[in-house]
């Protein structure tokens, strides 16, 4: 594996921070659900506050590729969980393309719940960041640098796990943010870990120093699968070497409630964050040992209201009814994913088909626990 950088190949040299800021006021804006052109902005949450709480762990709902949208986000925000986050945004894409910033980030201010926001970036240079930050900083309580991702084609741009081998260039963007807006906006980054963990912890106390709020830590390395199971050992090391004003986050092989308060004693961490769990149980964090229906309804809701592309919300359902109890036999399942599934309204009528759901407005609407088959 190559980890030699040269970190000019990270960084503009022709335009300064000031001067692309200057640029960004003829970008076109981000679309804020539902008013595409509102000059509001987001009530912001102390996100640091959050995690640093001695009295509690704080439970994070992690970014996932594709499905971490508004109407995800909207379902989660029914139940507990404190935190959470957007899919990976390509941060290049997202400042140079319109149709790139009015599909990637979309939210809904009436909606808040009292949850945080974060918005995370794949990014590998400083200039992409702060333009990205600037269009963004409004309607967000954060921003997390994305250092953990193992996909080869991101990886091969730079951006993803392959920065945890280049901490030059990922503490000068997490500098040049803190440099430029101080405690304005609170930056995360979450990383792998390295096979020698020394190099992990000293990526962390570098990161600490240059300005790093708070670091996620998913206890797998850049080429570990996730049917490998997460080294909880590793991240009680790393925790143990950095210093208590840094806040850890741990992230792996959270499934249940139960799995938050084993995993933060274990690694004497902040905060833990569920991914895999959570697409499987949005309710995971309020104690729900299965999928309650009114999730499901709910997601039905938000993903008509926003208009999620049919094939996310077709894949949200099979992960949430593959949870639920009573679980929906085989075929009932299978035909879900059937090629006769084509439209959200196909969707709507197969759950017509074999279950009593409840439209938002109708009494009952997303109140039920078990699954109510015909």
């Amino acid at each position: 594996m190559d980890t030699n950088f040269n970190n000019n190949d990270l960084l503009y040299s022709n335009e300064t921070l000031e001067e692309i800021i200057e640029n960004m006021k003829t970008q076109e804006p981000c679309r804020i659900l539902p008013h595409p052109q509102s000059e509001r902005k987001r009530n912001k949450i102390d996100i640091l506050k959050m995690i640093q709480d001695p009295c509690k762990t704080t439970t994070i709902i992690g970014p996932m590729v594709r499905y971490s949208k508004s109407s995800f986000r909207d379902t989660c925000a029914h139940f507990d969980g404190d935190i959470i986050y957007t899919p990976m945004i390509l941060a290049r894409e997202f400042i140079r393309n319109d149709l790139a910033r009015i599909s990637e980030f979309t939210t809904n201010l009436d909606n808040v719940r009292g949850k945080g926001l974060i918005v995370q970036l794949g990014v590998n240079n400083s200039i992409d960041l702060i333009r990205t930050i600037e269009l963004l900083k409004d309607y967000c309580d954060g921003f997390g640098i994305n250092s953990g991702c193992p996909i080869k084609q991101q990886n091969d741009e730079m951006i993803g796990a392959q920065l945890i081998y280049n901490p030059d260039g990922l503490c000068e963007m997490v500098s040049a943010v803190k440099s430029k807006y101080g405690d304005e906006v609170k930056l995360e980054v979450k990383i792998r870990i390295h096979d020698n963990w020394d190099q992990t912890v000293e990526l962390c106390q570098r990161l600490f120093i240059a300005g790093v709020d708070w670091i996620t830590v998913h206890g797998r390395g850049k080429n570990t699968r996730s049917s490998q199971p997460c080294n909880f050992e590793a991240i009680k090391y790393i925790r143990g070497k950095l210093p208590s004003a840094l806040p850890i986050v741990a992230n792996g092989d959270c499934f249940k409630l139960e799995d938050v308060k084993t995993i933060a004693e274990r690694c004497n961490v902040q905060g833990v964050m569920a991914v895999r769990g959570v697409l499987n149980n949005p309710a995971m964090f309020s104690g729900y040992e299965f999928t309650p229906w009114k999730a499901i309804e709910l997601i039905v809701h938000y993903s008509i209201e926003y208009g999620l592309h049919f094939a996310l919300l077709q894949h949200h359902l099979h992960c949430m009814l593959s949870n639920s109890n009573p679980k929906p036999n085989s075929k009932i399942l299978k035909k879900l994913m059937g090629n006769e599934i084509k439209s959200t309204f196909d969707i709507i009528d197969y759950l017509d088909a074999y279950f009593i759901v409840k439209r938002y407005g109708e009494d009952g609407f997303a109140t039920a626990i078990d699954v109510p088959y015909i």
